[in-house]
């Protein structure tokens, strides 16, 4: 999947003149927590959320250091924290690095922008201009209205030559000792598995590969003295 086939569109947006209390207002209405900013050619200048609004004057919750932490705190940093806690336009409190992706940017990297960056969307842009967002919520909707692959059961055969190739295709796993035999879509898994979390993880292919019905862990694993 893209991010095309999960985005938000069209999106709400503000411009960097709207008013702090303005934006406030917005997600409360909108019911949304974040908001790209785009300027009047309509492009993407920022982007507020709620966490830019959470150390405000207005709430009394700006900011709040004992001397001595002032006393080693970077005076730009504290001029930086004066200006969210008390600017009064989105201009001023707004975040102006924005991590975007395209249209057809896959799904998984859209899962890595968003925890690499540890941010919680991505406004997503095609030929400059904001076409939609991606947000954590967009991917976990995602899972939770997948669809099986297959509407038609596979063979036990195709079953078992899907889980080897799955399992080729993966560094960690050792299939040399393993062998998978499948009978009416309940699979069992026989031979030696280097650790536990290999052992996990070979079983989670098979469970997770369409047709299969059952898997039976018949694997062992060398676990400090002895086979487990």
């Amino acid at each position: 999947m893209q991010a095309r086939n999960v985005m938000v569109t069209p999106v709400v947006t503000v411009k960097p003149s709207a008013t702090v209390q303005e934006v406030a207002a917005r997600f409360l209405e909108s019911k949304i927590s974040a908001a790209p900013v785009v300027d009047d050619t309509g492009k993407l200048v920022g982007i507020v959320s709620e966490g830019d609004l959470l150390h405000r004057v207005e709430a009394d919750t700006e900011r709040r250091r004992s001397w001595l932490l002032r006393a080693f705190t970077e005076a730009d940093t504290l001029a930086a924290e004066y200006v969210k806690s008390h600017g009064r336009r989105v201009s001023d409190v707004m975040t102006r690095t924005v991590i975007t992706a395209a249209p057809e940017t896959p799904l998984h990297e859209i899962a890595t922008l968003l925890e690499k960056n540890a941010i919680k969307r991505v406004p997503i842009l095609e030929n400059g201009q904001l076409v939609g967002v991606v947000s954590r919520a967009n991917l976990l909707q995602a899972v939770a209205s997948a669809r099986p692959l297959l509407d038609v059961t596979p063979s036990d055969t195709m079953i078992r030559d899907r889980i080897l190739a799955s399992l080729r295709a993966e560094r960690w796993a050792h299939i040399a000792s393993l062998n998978v035999t499948v009978t009416d879509g309940v699979v069992d898994l026989w031979g030696l598995a280097d650790s536990k979390a290999e052992r996990k993880a070979i079983k989670v292919a098979a469970e997770t590969t369409p047709g299969v019905r059952a898997v039976n862990d018949n694997m062992v694993t060398f676990s400090g003295g002895g086979w487990t």
